[in-house]
């Protein structure tokens, strides 16, 4: 038998899916500020997830286009809320809205090599975590000036593309 001593002061671990840096509390916290935002969110093993429609969807953009996306929108002053997923490569998501009439729009984006989340697609919300870490607000709702149109991001994509082109002609 063991000895009861070497146990004493030590705490129970509980194991939860989410990491232990995200208390429940915190969660519930999100939870209900996206709710109060009129966001569709559902709680999933790793910490919860934007349901996309309508009137709230997302773009994603990768690698150094994420930056040059970024640049532009915050140039422009159309910079609205953007989660960070963390891995090997910069993925930003830029919430938006007006999708149903900006089919041509949407097109251009995956032409583009963006990643359109729409019709139920679930986009993780900060503090979810991630097999790389946690999604992270890049730009937070609350610092954000509002929810961008899907036409202004595929204008910041079609810009950083467009700006490549140049760059790779006057290179030639």
């Amino acid at each position: 038998m063991q000895d009861p001593e070497i146990y004493r002061g030590m705490e129970k671990t509980v194991r939860t899916t989410f990491p232990t840096s995200v208390t429940a509390a915190e969660l519930t916290a999100a939870a209900q500020d996206y709710n109060q935002r009129g966001w569709t969110v559902a709680e999933t093993a790793n910490g919860l997830s934007l349901i996309t429609d309508d009137d709230l969807s997302g773009i994603e953009v990768t690698g150094e286009l994420a930056g040059e996306v970024r640049r532009f929108l915050r140039a422009n002053n159309l910079s609205g809320a953007v989660i960070e997923i963390p891995g090997t490569e910069r993925r930003e998501i830029h919430l938006v809205t007006g999708v149903r009439k900006a089919a041509m729009a949407l097109e251009a984006l995956r032409e583009a090599g963006a990643t359109v989340y729409t019709d139920g697609a679930g986009i993780p919300l900060p503090p979810t975590h991630l097999s790389a870490g946690s999604a992270c607000w890049g730009v937070a709702p609350g610092e954000a000036r509002w929810v961008p149109p899907v036409v202004a991001i595929a204008a910041a994509v079609r810009a950083a593309t467009t700006s490549r082109r140049a760059k790779l002609t006057i290179a030639c």
